[in-house]
């Protein structure tokens, strides 16, 4: 190569590159360019979002941080208190109506979580589709959601009275001779309570699982009906697979609400927690200890600590069963 070919390639290099200079700034200059925020777009999203955060720091945050601090001391309502170590719960430890509480409120979780687990799907299963009298069914289904607890307590007390409508209907159709005493026997009136609870919850949970359910492919239930399965066999090998995920996170909720359940007993002993407080819950110890002029709020906190670390050891227990099952 001579020095006039190199000299030839050096002048088409720059000629081409001087045209692909100006095209790109023109691809530069007719992109749009981006609008520059102000400070006000910037912290709108913050503005609007604080209010949220302030009240779940202060009603939250703050208030368990407290919480914990409390229940190292022996503070009441009206006296902050000292700091007294591990007292408060080797007090509670060797109360007795501590033991009482902790007995109903596991009892509760036993008896109330598979039934909160599975009722509800059998249910949404049935009152699938979108017929009007399908609505109807879920509308009726989820309306003791909605209710204050003040009106399930008077429904239901005024049931399960002595001369309440159920021991009235048994009594006229001499099935019972004397009244079932459904809000003074210890163990019926925490039965009762269940059964208040998973009528409660029943349309809760069902709305869950029905937007679960709504996300099964119904090509799957046809094949198995042309495999011959049944509606049985369909709701054990499709349904409940289809919601395995679901079924542990109603698992977890009903397990936290059932373990830390106030009103229905609340409600149907009149506050008065049984004949001898014997019905008292977890919820209820707490409320007694922590409210009044002579609440003890620093042996309330301590017990507050205990559910959480109860309910926490519950959730893990969950998560390590179900992952040994996936597995």
């Amino acid at each position: 190569m001579n020095d006039t070919d190199i000299s030839v390639g050096s002048r088409s290099e720059a000629s081409v590159s001087g045209r692909v200079e100006p095209s790109m700034k023109k691809l530069e200059e007719g992109k749009p360019r981006k609008p520059k925020r102000s400070i006000g777009t910037i912290l709108a999203p913050y503005l609007f979002s604080f209010p949220a955060f302030a009240i779940v720091f202060v009603f939250v945050v703050i208030a368990a941080l407290n919480t914990f601090r409390l229940a190292f001391t022996d503070s009441t309502l009206l006296i902050p208190g000292k700091f007294v170590g591990f007292q408060n719960f080797v007090e509670v430890f060797h109360d007795e109506y501590f033991w009482t509480a902790m007995l109903n409120s596991t009892l509760y979780v036993v008896c109330v979580v598979p039934f909160m687990v599975i009722l509800p799907l059998i249910l949404a299963n049935l009152v699938r589709g979108n017929s009007k009298i399908m609505g109807f069914f879920r509308t009726a289904f989820y309306t003791p959601v909605v209710m204050s607890a003040v009106v399930v307590g008077m429904i239901w007390t005024n049931l399960l009275d002595s001369k309440g409508l159920i021991n009235s209907i048994l009594e006229t159709t001499r099935i019972i001779k004397h009244p079932i005493p459904f809000l003074t026997d210890r163990w019926l009136i925490l039965f009762s309570a269940m059964f208040v609870t998973i009528w409660l919850g029943l349309g809760y949970y069902m709305v869950i699982y029905l937007t679960a359910l709504a996300n099964i492919d119904d090509a799957l239930y046809e094949a198995a009906s042309l495999d011959g399965a049944g509606p049985v066999r369909q709701f054990v090998s499709i349904t409940m697979p289809g919601v395995r995920s679901t079924m542990v996170l109603i698992m977890m909720l009903s397990t936290i609400a059932a373990f830390r359940v106030f009103n229905e007993i609340y409600v149907l002993t009149n506050g008065t927690a049984g004949p001898g407080g014997e019905d008292i819950t977890m919820s209820m110890l707490i409320q007694q200890q922590g409210t009044g002029i002579q609440a003890r709020t620093g042996y309330a906190s301590a017990i507050s600590l205990i559910v959480l670390a109860v309910v926490g050891t519950m959730l893990i227990v969950q998560q390590i069963v179900q992952k040994r099952g996936e597995d």
